[in-house]
């Protein structure tokens, strides 16, 4: 048996063209082998995609055994905390590997529990000020932090009053001529102002400065030098010179300096922390909702037992009672109930489950108890969802890392320039405080602040907007790179279309025989058609047995006659026989732009089923608006040519790979990124390859696990409609970061000459380095959509889960 040319997979009846070199398995791959060429050899361009297909299935070596563990980091300051916690655990035995994410406050740790546990981990990490701690904590964690942080920023506002006040009362008038300069020196002043000036702003220093010294430790640890270094040293600077100065009876000092840098330092990192937990409160909300225990029922008998989630098993039968969250991913096995499956797929009209009826971790029965068996990797959807919006942000970005590399060299940069400041005002015949104060300057105003949050708070304002429009952005990086996509694929069915099959005619000697046979087999399939034929179909006694699935086809025993159910084109072999009113019936549907689907028993086709997949009714708008940018519109789908003429015949789609095999669309998608940038829109299971394959995956009204964790972002809506949204999100959040960072780099281009020719005071600089970064906070705070709630429509189009490849039973 031959391979596809393209895909590697086996072919039996293999799809050639004269002009393309080899032979493939559907219509599909060699459209896009034809695409590929682009001139050139079309088998180097082949060779690209099947490398690129391996190079990308390879996975990195994990240990055997090891485990991940999602910890909560309380008390990181800045993304220089990401090395050094990285560092603390690497450091640990039988810890393999670890991440760190500043934007989540979070550390994703791999190790091997027969070495080290999490809570041994939790230990390793929680020095310094900093505290690990488990994911079951988070909610209260995040509360109180932001709470601590509220406190933390009014008490620095309220520490801050006294010094100001003293200045403002004592020192500012004679700096301007108001007091002449003896009134500094009297003994009563001295009591009254600089004693107290000099406790106070120690206490002040100590206190409000203690996360800015330890941020500034960190990253030095790391060698990775951030603006708490620059920060720190200004402070310092300011405060020790100040204390000198008093210790040695001057009347010059400069804690006002260090009290108000450390103050509205303070305050701006609150304001930061808030707009992150704007962003990621959706975190904690799912966190609410995990399920910690299960009740087991016990063998034979009605009785209970409360057990963790961790010591369930497969085939265990867990009862869950109304309002209660499912444990664990599983099969109903007695009851019915309308299971609310709302935060988990996004589906807003509770699904009414039954005996035999897949349920979700974390779906609530509302009206009835059940029994659930569990499933065979006692695993919640739940969960996988948690844990994958941990990681949100785990990654900096494209621009991010550009940003990094220049506020590492930036940062001894600045410490050069001040310090070459500082020696050139005292070479000029300055005197020493002088020097110190325009050096002190030059570090102040040049805090890299504005510039260390450009990046991530747009992208965490921008990820609160999407979940705000019920879009989970499952990789952060989609809303950089999305608005580069040169090509946009749409899966079909489901996605285009409703995916709601609706049986319009039946073609036959006996009609009502070929539609009973044809339910009697489907009611063993999950299928959208096998579906649409069940729902037809009267109800039937027949004895079904030994359901079997093939290719393109299912086939069971029905009162113990083999009946087979598919493509009419898998019955075109000898053994088969096709009437011709059965051809012209199929021809007859594929005019009218439905599925045939053949339905045979005793070697002869008996009849024709033909059902319609309804196309949505914004698709137009959402093609045609993705065209706006120059982009390329593909659509994959399994059907036969024919059924495809209503969206081939749209101007704003350039190509339809129509007759694809399920098993080919991740080498098909793997094709067109040769061509560019490539996004994949999906709804269900089976296109979770091509989802991963893509650049960029985006699944459209898909709770299932494998489509989550494939895709990059999930709309959990049933609203097509939301796919564009995706894409002005991400260009608006780029235009939004370019902002932030012409205005950071435009600051320091303006300010840093100002402070080195002392026209900007170190208090002044303080208050110009606060300015900016609040700047660069409220500029990314500002919301980039509005939430369209009332535009949510719930609609289930999800994809059954048959093999079969055909046409008329996948796309």
């Amino acid at each position: 048996m031959s391979t596809c040319t393209l895909c590697d997979l086996p072919v039996e009846d293999p799809i050639i063209d004269e002009a393309i070199d080899g032979e493939f398995c559907c219509r599909g791959c060699l459209e896009v082998a034809r695409l590929v060429d682009n001139g050139e050899d079309v088998d180097l361009s082949i060779t690209a995609v099947r490398d690129r297909v391996a190079a990308e299935d390879s996975q990195p070596d994990v240990p055997e055994g090891a485990e991940t563990a999602y910890l909560s980091i309380d008390g990181m300051h800045c993304q220089t905390c990401e090395g050094f916690i990285e560092l603390l655990a690497e450091e640990e035995d039988g810890v393999h590997e670890a991440r760190a994410s500043y934007a989540t406050e979070m550390a994703q740790v791999v190790y091997d529990p027969a070495q080290i546990d999490r809570n041994a981990i939790s230990a390793a990490l929680s020095r310094l000020g900093y505290q690990a701690h488990g994911p079951d904590e988070e909610n209260d964690s995040l509360r109180s932090r932001v709470e601590f942080g509220k406190y933390r920023a009014v008490l620095a506002a309220v520490l801050m009053m006294p010094v100001l006040i003293l200045y403002v009362l004592f020192i500012y008038p004679v700096y301007l001529g108001i007091y002449p300069e003896s009134f500094l020196y009297g003994s009563t002043v001295e009591a009254m102002v600089f004693g107290p000036l000099a406790v106070w702003s120690t206490l002040i220093v100590i206190g409000l400065g203690y996360p800015i010294f330890r941020g500034a430790y960190v990253s030095l640890k790391v060698g990775r030098p951030n603006m708490d270094v620059l920060i720190a040293i200004a402070v310092l600077a300011a405060y020790l010179y100040s204390l000198a100065t008093y210790l040695t009876g001057g009347r010059d000092p400069y804690f006002d300096v260090a009290v108000m840098v450390l103050a509205i330092v303070t305050i701006g990192n609150h304001l930061e922390s808030r707009v992150k937990r704007a962003a990621l409160g959706n975190r904690a909300d799912l966190t609410d909702s995990r399920v910690e225990e299960a009740r087991r029922l016990a063998d034979d008998s009605e009785a209970t037992e409360t057990i963790d989630i961790e010591a369930c098993e497969p085939g265990d039968q867990l009862l869950v009672k109304p309002g209660e969250r499912i444990p664990v991913d599983g099969q109903i096995v007695d009851g019915t109930a309308a299971v609310d499956e709302a935060l988990v797929t996004g589906e807003s009209l509770p699904q009414r489950k039954s005996v035999g009826d897949d349920v979700l971790g974390g779906s609530i029965p509302t009206d009835n108890a059940v029994v659930v068996e569990v499933g065979p990797e006692n695993t919640s959807t739940m969960d996988r969802l948690v844990e994958l919006l941990w990681n949100v942000k785990s990654s900096a970005t494209g621009v991010q890392h550009m940003v990094n590399r220049f506020a590492v060299l930036f940062v001894p940069f600045v410490l050069g320039l001040a310090a070459l400041t500082a020696t050139g005002w005292f070479v000029l015949g300055n005197g020493p405080n002088t020097a110190i104060m325009v050096g002190v300057s030059v570090l102040v105003v040049s805090c890299p602040c504005s510039l260390g949050i450009a990046t991530p708070l747009a992208l965490a304002a921008a990820t609160r907007d999407a979940t705000d429009n019920r879009i989970l952005v499952l990789n952060e990086t989609v809303l950089e790179r999305i608005d580069d996509s040169a090509v946009v694929v749409f899966d079909k069915t489901g996605t285009l279309t409703t995916g709601e099959m609706e049986l319009v005619d039946v073609a036959g000697d006996d009609p009502d025989e070929v539609l009973a046979m044809a339910a009697a087999v489907e009611r063993r399939s999950s299928h959208p058609i096998a579906a649409a034929i069940d729902d037809a179909a009267p109800p039937t006694t027949r004895s079904v047995s030994r359901f079997e699935s093939a290719d393109r086809t299912v086939s069971a025993l029905v009162d113990d006659t083999r009946v087979v159910i598919g493509h009419p084109d898998s019955f075109d072999a000898d053994e088969w026989t096709i009437p011709a009113e059965i051809k012209t019936a199929v021809t007859d549907a594929y005019e009218s732009g439905n599925h045939p689907t053949a339905i045979a028993w005793e070697g002869v086709v008996q009849g024709i089923v033909s059902v319609r997949d309804t196309p949505r009714e914004n698709w137009e708008r959402v093609v045609s608006d993705l065209t706006d940018a120059d982009r390329e519109i593909v659509v994959l789908t399994g059907d036969d040519e024919r059924m495809t003429e209503t969206f081939a015949n749209h101007p704003a789609i350039d190509h339809v790979f129509a007759g694809v095999r399920p098993e080919s669309k991740e080498a098909i998608v793997q094709g067109l990124r040769e061509r560019g940038t490539t996004t994949m829109i999906g709804d269900g299971t089976n296109d979770a390859p091509a989802l991963a394959s893509a650049d960029l995956g985006i699944a459209v009204s898909s709770g299932t696990d494998l489509a989550i964790e494939a895709a990059d972002a999930v709309v959990l809506d049933d609203r097509l409609d939301a796919v564009p949204e995706v894409f002005e999100l991400a260009s608006e959040t780029r235009g939004r970061i370019k902002q932030n960072l012409l205005w950071a780099a435009g600051y320091n281009a303006i300010a840093l000459p100002l402070a080195m020719t002392s026209v900007i005071t170190p208090l002044i600089a303080a208050v110009m380095m606060a300015v900016s970064s609040l700047i660069v906070v409220f500029n990314s705070k500002r919301h980039l959509l509005s939430a369209n709630g009332d535009q949510v429509a719930a609609t289930d189009s999800s994809e059954g889960n048959d093999q079969r490849g055909s046409p008329a039973h996948s796309d």
